[in-house]
């Protein structure tokens, strides 16, 4: 039994680990946002698993991360554009 609970905890971390490279964006910019997620989470693990509850300094950093998120993934930028399918085969420019 244990060896199937692997398996899907490998799965699972596998999907975990490329699920964002499937999304209609640049790849770096979606790594970014999934970085400051994962701050976040690990600070509310912290919290309600092990009962240990964020500093000022966890809160700041954490803070700053999620502000560099929003700046690296919303930032407007008129060089790029980000394409999608439409499901016909053809590409269309979002902005």
């Amino acid at each position: 039994m244990s060896w199937i609970l692997g398996a899907i905890g490998g799965f699972i971390l596998f999907l975990y680990g490329i699920v964002h490279t499937f999304q209609p964006s640049y790849f770096h910019r979606v790594y970014a946002a999934y970085g400051g997620i994962f701050i976040v989470m690990a600070l509310l693990w912290g919290l309600i698993f092990e009962g240990i509850a964020p500093d000022t300094f966890d809160i700041v950093g954490a803070a700053i991360a999620c502000a560099g998120v929003v700046i690296i993934y919303y930032a407007p930028r008129k060089e790029e554009a980000i394409w999608y399918d439409n499901g016909l085969g053809r590409r269309k420019e979002l902005y």
